[in-house]
């Protein structure tokens, strides 16, 4: 809902240490598979009761989401980056209600497998939109730096690192937490369906004529 707000403001602090990055000879996929691979230990943090481990890697994972796009643009993105970008991204966040379903089973799993479910139907309306919209050359405005064409919503990126910080800083409310968030993208994913219906009838239409 306010990533394409905040995209400037990442983009400013972010140009520098890109710059130092580049000029290094690091790339922007290795900042994404480095930034994954650290990633992963949010599941075993978790598990272990970590909590504050967990959002500091929650922090330099989403920090190197970052970094790997603000590379890409001063040196060129790729189809392979945006490729690489979304799919691991959306894996990692998976990953998270996972750690804390092993954390406590019997209080977390049931909430972290309908934070997950609701996950595939905003990821899924997501890439749908993206692929059509992307055979019939149509972009986003908002997000004319995206590799693909970007659909947003009530829970985009922003919220959704949001709402991991609380669970982190506040592990005994992930079960409410977990609940209000699925919700919350259950109604992103119906907006996106709605949206994504209209779009492309209206497109249909409109090369009909």
């Amino acid at each position: 809902m306010i990533d394409a707000k905040l995209l400037p403001l990442q983009r400013r602090l972010l140009a520098a240490p890109a710059r130092l990055l580049v000029a290094r000879g690091i790339g922007a996929d290795e900042i994404s598979i480095a930034g994954f691979c650290l990633g992963l230990l949010i599941v075993p943090a978790l598990w272990l009761g970590q909590y504050h481990t967990a959002l500091v890697i929650l922090a330099l994972n989403r920090l190197a989401d970052g970094l790997d796009g603000a590379v890409a643009r001063q040196v060129g993105p790729t189809d392979r980056g945006a490729f690489l970008d979304i799919c691991l991204d959306f894996l990692f966040y998976a990953l998270l209600p996972l750690g804390f379903a092993l954390a406590d089973p019997a209080q977390n799993a049931l909430y972290a497998a309908l934070l997950i479910a609701s996950f595939v139907g905003t990821g899924s309306s997501f890439l749908a939109f993206a692929a059509i919209a992307a055979k019939r050359g149509e972009t986003t405005k908002a997000y004319p730096h995206k590799g693909i064409a970007y659909l947003g919503g009530l829970t985009e990126g922003a919220e959704t690192i949001a709402i991991f910080a609380l669970m982190c800083l506040f592990p005994a409310g992930f079960p409410l937490l977990a609940l209000l968030f699925a919700l919350a993208c259950a109604l992103t994913t119906f907006v996106r369906w709605r949206m994504g219906w209209q779009a492309f009838t209206m497109l249909k239409t409109e090369k009909d004529l």
